[in-house]
């Protein structure tokens, strides 16, 4: 899979539109294939389903709010077979409705009304970040310019000198930096890092995410790669 905005030898990015509005449709439809992306559309979440199980889009692009079912089921659905990334179109502004989507396995949210040129670079972002890596061993290492975190040897060096965290700072920070450049939700980090039984106690999140920025941020109190998204959740970014 590679994006039809790369260059050299394509096989182009095949998107599903999941909306029952036909105007949007077609606006997404028109502008997706100008820019020589496949596409297919569903008006309902059944058909969606059944779209995406026969023709395994690279990229899908859902409404929440559709005619037989709410959009976070068709996410489920899609999420109990396929890591495909899902791009979450919706006039829903409520932080709580936006979380139910991240946690139910969307990769971002984009909220109606939207610009075109804004929504076509979230899609781009989504494809990139779900692209292989080669042979896995691509993304072992990641190096931002303030610290290096190896994922196999579960370290993290900052100016030459390894850095100590806790099992739980580790952990924590093994989960962003697997989702990098995706917000992850409160829910999903509580949940991988303390367990099932936890999702409602971000002052967890608060506090350790605190000391990651201590030790890693070059300037904690404006942190370049732990990010905070108010009431959502936090994204790691390079």
């Amino acid at each position: 899979m590679l994006s039809p905005t790369g260059g050299g030898p394509q096989t182009p990015t095949r998107v599903l539109v999941v909306d029952d509005e036909p105007q949007i449709v077609r606006a997404l439809v028109i502008n997706l294939k100008a820019r020589k992306y496949e596409v297919d559309s569903a008006h309902d979440g059944a058909t969606a389903l059944h779209v995406a199980a026969a023709r395994h889009p690279d990229v899908v692009v859902l409404d929440l709010g559709l005619p037989d079912m709410d959009g976070v089921e068709v996410i489920r659905g899609l999420r109990g077979w396929t890591r495909v990334p899902i791009l979450v179109l919706s006039a829903r502004h409520s932080s709580d409705e936006k979380v139910e989507a991240l946690d139910a396995g969307a990769d971002d949210y984009v909220t109606k009304p939207f610009g075109m040129d804004e929504l076509l670079a979230r899609l781009r972002a989504a494809v990139r970040r779900a692209e292989p890596t080669g042979g896995g061993e691509d993304d072992v290492i990641v190096e931002t310019e303030d610290f290096t975190v190896d994922l196999a040897a579960k370290k993290v060096n900052r100016d030459g000198r390894d850095v100590r965290l806790t099992p739980t700072e580790w952990h924590l920070l093994e989960v962003l930096v697997r989702n990098t450049g995706r917000l992850v939700g409160q829910k999903q980090l509580l949940q991988e890092v303390w367990g099932p039984s936890y999702g409602t106690e971000t002052n967890y999140l608060r506090v350790y995410m605190a000391q990651l920025r201590r030790k890693l941020e070059s300037d904690p109190s404006h942190p370049k790669h732990f990010i905070t998204e108010p009431g959502m959740g936090y994204r790691f970014e390079r």
